[in-house]
């Protein structure tokens, strides 16, 4: 019977992880769409949500983590847009999602937050540039690639850092207990 109670916490905690981790995201999101930073390049943005997305995928498993990714981009999407802005997003962050997971997967000890971070902000933005291409029936749109890799780039290093400083802070957190390691 314990056993199945604490089967019961730890989705409960899983569930409160993923619930807390997709509400930062959002409002993350939020506090990006204040910044006046000019990137220059159309479509390219700062990523703070993924610090989420990749905090996430470090503590929990990636359906969890795809739950999260759906969440913050399904909360955004009604807070800020529109349908094609949603294709966009949504393809971005599965992109990411799916590049980030599977560096995890099969480098977890051998690659940083930072290097997985990069790819996941380069995955992103090929992500978008696919839905907009989908979306708009070119393939012209990818004459954006180079400048959004570059960005994808410095934007990932930021990410990465960031989430480099978060992970072990929330490791001490009793909320957290077990979740990384668990993950590792």
């Amino acid at each position: 019977m314990s056993s199945l109670n604490e089967q019961s916490n730890l989705a409960l905690k899983r569930t409160v992880i993923v619930a807390i981790f997709a509400a930062v995201a959002v409002v993350l999101s939020l506090v990006e769409s204040l910044i006046p930073i000019n990137m220059s390049v159309p479509g390219a943005k700062l990523g703070l949500a993924n610090i989420m997305v990749l905090t996430c995928l470090y503590f929990l498993r990636a359906r969890d983590a795809l739950m999260m990714v759906l969440l913050k981009t399904l909360l955004t999407a009604f807070i800020f847009g529109t349908f094609s802005s949603f294709l966009f997003s949504i393809m971005g962050a599965l992109f990411s999602f799916a590049a980030m997971w599977f560096l995890l997967l099969v480098g977890r000890k051998r690659l940083s937050a930072i290097g997985i971070s990069i790819v996941g902000g380069i995955a992103h933005n090929i992500g978008q540039l696919t839905a907009a291409s989908l979306y708009f029936n070119t393939t012209k749109i990818f004459y954006y690639l180079p400048m959004l890799l570059i960005m994808g780039v410095l934007t990932g290093i930021a990410v990465g850092i960031a989430v480099r400083y978060l992970i072990p802070s929330l490791s001490k957190l009793s909320l957290f207990d077990g979740f990384l390691t668990e993950a590792a």
